[in-house]
């Protein structure tokens, strides 16, 4: 992990590092993934800062329920979470985005630092130096990391409480297998006395979920397309966008919404002097969004070494927010 050049200075009270992501090991993981029977991209590369200005868009869409409802809980409780973070905690944030809902926290739980973590550094500059600026008493510790392959005692965090907070439906991209893995990895990383603040989203009718990954804004289809052009970048390909189409959809079976592209004709991609042929109707599997009950996301996370301390739901019941210590 080294302190990374920056483009422009940013606040005293920001820091910026770059942990070391190899270009080569996305290539490969890419071209594993499209050379599968059911072709797959990891969602991971929908977030290049066109695809985090994309995210950003999409939680602001009428039909998109998670973010705004999450925020109502975040805010609603925000004193009663403080208590559980405990006074001048450590709050990490894996896949910080804009850091838009920690704002929600901040005034409250007052913590020694905040270390916003992203895959996109571009964007995660731009947000923590406009966040430093928001809160000139905050230190602000940003690293730019994919978080599964990121090993804490590469770099010298803050001393005090460790407490990870991932709001948002970001764990059910994750295969509940997957997402007991990266739990374990976030409570390996908040130690014996840390803690857990997370969102989940909860099982709900179809119909508000169908509309919720198809708005009629059409932003989340762009959203879902924009991937292709990040590979393009990162692999050397030649991906024509109008070749896909968006298709979204709940599998009842799964309890999950599945995000596909899908070829709208027989054509061949070039990646990275590798040819991946499509036929009509093949599809490239780009994201999974799981729906938890409160029992099945409680027993998920409890598996990976945390015990429940509070959960908070809206009125609707479509989402929660848990607070969870480590045991």
């Amino acid at each position: 992990m080294t302190k990374h050049a920056l483009k422009k200075d940013l606040p005293e009270n920001v820091s910026f590092n770059k942990n070391a992501i190899s270009a080569n090991d996305d290539r490969k993981e890419i071209l594993q993934g499209l050379q599968k029977k059911q072709k797959v991209i990891n969602p991971k590369y929908f977030y290049d800062t066109h695809g985090s200005e994309l995210f950003e868009r999409i939680t602001q869409q009428p039909e998109y329920y998670p973010t705004r409802t999450e925020r109502n809980i975040l805010a609603h409780n925000a004193s009663e979470i403080a208590q559980h973070c405990g006074d001048q905690c450590v709050l990490i944030e894996p896949g910080s985005g804009s850091s838009e809902k920690v704002r929600l926290l901040l005034d409250t739980v007052q913590p020694a630092t905040y270390v916003p973590m992203d895959i996109a550094e571009s964007f995660l500059q731009l947000s923590a130096d406009k966040l430093g600026k928001e809160y000139p008493w905050l230190n602000i510790q940003a690293i730019c990391a994919d978080f599964h392959y990121f090993d804490d005692r590469s770099i010298e965090l803050h001393h005090g409480r460790r407490v990870a907070f991932y709001p948002g439906s970001t764990l059910g991209n994750m295969s509940p297998d997957v997402a007991l893995t990266f739990l374990k990895d976030i409570r390996r990383m908040v130690r014996v006395d840390g803690g857990l603040l997370i969102g989940i989203d909860l099982q709900k009718d179809n119909d508000r979920l169908h509309s919720a990954y198809n708005d009629k804004g059409g932003i989340t289809e762009e959203f879902n397309l924009n991937v292709l052009r990040h590979v393009n970048r990162v692999v050397n390909g030649n991906f024509d966008v109008t070749n896909f189409s968006h298709d979204a959809f709940y599998n009842e079976e799964m309890n999950r919404i599945e995000m596909h592209l899908v070829s709208n004709s027989d054509h061949i991609v070039t990646l990275a002097d590798t040819a991946i042929s499509f036929s009509r109707g093949e599809s490239i599997h780009t994201e999974n969004s799981y729906k938890y009950s409160l029992s099945s996301s409680k027993q998920l996370v409890e598996n990976a070494g945390f015990r429940l301390r509070s959960a908070w739901v809206d009125e609707d019941r479509l989402f929660s927010v848990q607070y969870f210590d480590a045991v």
